[in-house]
């Protein structure tokens, strides 16, 4: 009898391309993926007792706290007469999705060891499932954002010189921006854990400076004319071009342009394609280290 052709459902072979998105192995697990997100969600609160509350609670007590000190006792002004919550309330929905797509991805071989030895998957999924978790909980925080926006516009006389621009319909870009950023700079964190465990007692601080360099709770041109001649380590910021963008957007306040809105994509894009390509190599190798 001969013996006929067989044809495989599926190959699983070493990757040899430097640069691998595959997207479309990516897309046949999508279904993995939106269980990954749904667990996210659900598991991250489900044994405390305010639950999704938190995601209201974190950034309105942020922001408070950030007027207190930095406003009303550091007397750092927002521009233009614009509120000092709804200033650092802008700053801190922006900086928040940024901060936990990359705190959130960063130590993912370390976390999935256990899973990623016993069964096969893109792993790049779990990072991903990361990115749109943090993108529902993004959503709410806009949302409340939102409400106090009208509630300042509406039912107080301390908006009266904020303005939403034609330029908000960017903001998805921003966030595409941001998801890069974090999921580019979580994989090469993630990746160097492997071999490096004090990377991950690092991260926390690191991105609590990188907050502070980021123009969160001053604007720019105030640190610029402050600080002048170190104002280039806040200025070419990828972080800090977005956050001024979405006060701009949302505000009417803020250093906004074209030329910037391009470098932060380029930038953002390069990291993202390095931290594949460490991700990728390390793959394939680091059930040996972790």
């Amino acid at each position: 009898m001969a013996n006929k052709k067989e044809h495989w459902l599926y190959v699983i072979s070493p990757k040899q391309k430097l640069i691998d998105l595959n997207l479309r192995e990516v897309w046949h697990y999508r279904d993995l993926l939106i269980l990954f997100v749904k667990r996210n969600i659900i598991t991250v609160y489900k044994q405390t007792i305010l639950g999704p509350l938190w995601y209201f609670i974190q950034p309105l007590f942020t922001s408070v706290i950030f007027t207190l000190i930095f406003n009303n006792m550091a007397n750092i002004p927002t521009g233009d007469g614009v509120p000092s919550f709804l200033f650092n309330l802008a700053g801190i929905t922006a900086w928040n999705y940024f901060k936990e797509c990359l705190t959130g991805t960063s130590d993912t071989f370390r976390q999935n060891q256990g899973m990623f030895g016993k069964v096969y998957f893109p792993r790049v999924i779990m990072p991903l499932s990361v990115v749109f978790t943090n993108l529902v909980k993004y959503g709410i925080q806009v949302l409340v954002f939102i409400g106090f926006y009208v509630y300042y516009a509406f039912f107080t006389n301390k908006a009266e010189n904020t303005s939403i621009q034609t330029a908000v319909i960017l903001i998805p870009l921003l966030i595409m921006f941001m998801a890069l950023l974090g999921l580019g700079l979580g994989m090469i964190v993630s990746s160097l854990t492997t071999k490096y465990r004090d990377l991950k007692f690092l991260i926390g601080f690191g991105v609590q400076l990188l907050m502070y360099g980021s123009a969160v709770m001053y604007p720019l041109s105030y640190f610029k004319e402050k600080l002048p001649n170190i104002s280039w380590i806040v200025e070419y910021n990828p972080m800090t071009t977005i956050i001024e963008a979405f006060r701009f957007m949302t505000l009417g306040v803020g250093d906004y342009s074209t030329a910037n809105m391009l470098y932060t994509g380029v930038i953002s894009f390069v990291i993202f394609i390095i931290g594949l390509i460490i991700f990728n190599r390390t793959e394939k190798s680091f059930i040996d280290t972790v």
